[in-house]
């Protein structure tokens, strides 16, 4: 058992690794009433083309199949797992992202039964022709849900101006055409490739003992079978983007707009660019900020902008976004304010102030389990230590922040996505 830990945040978290690949966080939390329980795989929507361990043969699937799969781990023999969870008193989850699968329990009493129920139903699917068609109807209800949202419109338009092959530009629930063609074989041949526990992290955070967890996981998952080796195979991107711009019709009160950059994923250092970055964009956007002051008292915004960080391993990039009626004019003032930081600088008070905020907002997150578990998967399959999130703020200097403005914001690889009013 590794023990992980960091000073400044007072936090110890407990590993095991075992034979089989499987890796398993403790971080307790003594004097915590709610315990959180996350089991994820590291299978998203991007994860369209891999070869099957057992037959070896090359498997490209539609869009929306990891989505769909998690899905159908909820059904059991005996009935559902959610509500055999609700049963128990747990509150349980489950979400598909563009490079993992996380299902997901808390709760205040009872954990170690809910526990159990998590790595059994995860590791157990009972799916049938019947249920899978049944299935079909439902995520159809779904998408259709989506197509609808602005938001989400407005995001997924974003990403395909940035990409014009790799598989992030594709819808995560997939189509109604695309699930059309899902069947019990390809949901179990997906199961099988993906969900074998070299492929899988188990984190826990709550008032529970490690070694009490640890005993329970091996009880309950193979962990001195072998590693198995997956082979994942991704469309090659280059740095240019699809297209500038797209508009689509909504119903809106306020035209929404996103605009961004896409980011070369090689990036050496990957908390740090992140953090600079997250110190840059507060500067520039955040309600403290010139800009925002001067997008506010004219009337373009009258809401803060959003911003949104994504650095992953296959893909990175990043955008600012808000309603507007004239969001011409307000990405206008927004590259505006980037040249003047470009040719003026940052100044180090402003940076200072910003950093320590976001310093404390990222220490008062380990207040929560639902945020420590959250956070923590988000990060692990790109290989990212939460604890160290800490350290890279207090190294971060100015200048590292002024590298991030001039190395990033390539006005050639920009776009714009605007959702506008019926």
């Amino acid at each position: 058992m590794e023990i992980i830990e960091n000073k400044i945040l007072n936090e110890k978290m407990y590993k095991v690794e075992y034979k089989n690949g499987l890796r398993a966080y403790v971080m307790p939390k003594p004097g915590y009433q709610k315990t959180f329980a996350i089991f994820g795989t590291n299978f998203g929507s991007i994860d369209d083309k891999f070869i099957h361990p057992e037959t070896k043969e090359m498997v490209e699937v539609p869009d929306g199949v990891a989505h769909f799969l998690e899905h159908k781990l909820f059904s059991m023999k005996d009935g559902s797992a959610m509500d055999k969870f609700a049963e128990m008193g747990s509150s349980s989850n489950a979400y598909t992202s563009f490079t993992h699968t996380a299902y997901l329990f808390s709760c205040t009493e009872g954990f170690d039964e809910s526990f159990k129920l998590l790595l059994d139903f995860v590791q157990h699917p009972y799916i049938t022709d019947e249920s899978v068609e049944n299935e079909k109807g439902i995520i159809g209800q779904e998408i259709r849900m989506y197509e609808d949202d602005p938001d989400w419109q407005v995001y997924f338009n974003f990403i395909n101006c940035l990409y014009k092959d790799f598989s992030v530009k594709k819808d995560i629930a997939g189509t109604i055409e695309s699930i059309s063609g899902i069947d019990k074989e390809l949901l179990y041949k997906c199961f099988k490739t993906f969900y074998d526990p070299s492929n899988m992290v188990i984190f826990v955070v709550g008032d529970v003992k490690p070694e009490d967890v640890f005993k329970i996981v091996e009880e309950k998952v193979p962990v001195n079978k072998e590693k198995l080796e997956i082979k994942r195979f991704y469309k090659d991107e280059d740095m240019n983007i699809a297209k500038k711009r797209h508009e689509a019709i909504c119903d809106v009160s306020m035209p929404i707009f996103m605009y961004g950059f896409k980011v070369n994923p090689k990036i050496d250092d990957l908390i740090k660019t992140e953090i600079s970055m997250d110190i840059l964009l507060e500067i520039l956007t955040g309600k403290s900020s010139d800009l925002y002051e001067k997008l506010y008292e004219s009337g373009l915004v009258t809401s803060p902008l959003g911003v949104d960080i994504t650095l992953e391993k296959e893909y990175a990039f990043f955008n600012i976004s808000g309603e507007s009626r004239e969001s011409d004019k307000v990405i206008k003032e927004i590259k505006a304010a980037i040249n003047e930081f470009k040719k003026k600088g940052i100044d180090e008070t402003v940076f200072e102030r910003i950093k320590k905020r976001l310093l404390g907002d990222y220490i008062r997150q380990f207040n929560s389990v639902d945020k420590i578990a959250h956070m923590f998967m988000a990060n692990i399959f790109r290989g990212v230590d939460i604890f160290e999130y800490v350290n890279k703020y207090l190294d971060i200097k100015v200048n590292d922040v002024e590298d991030i403005l001039q190395k990033y914001f390539d006005f050639e690889e920009e776009a714009v996505s605007v959702v506008k009013p019926n």
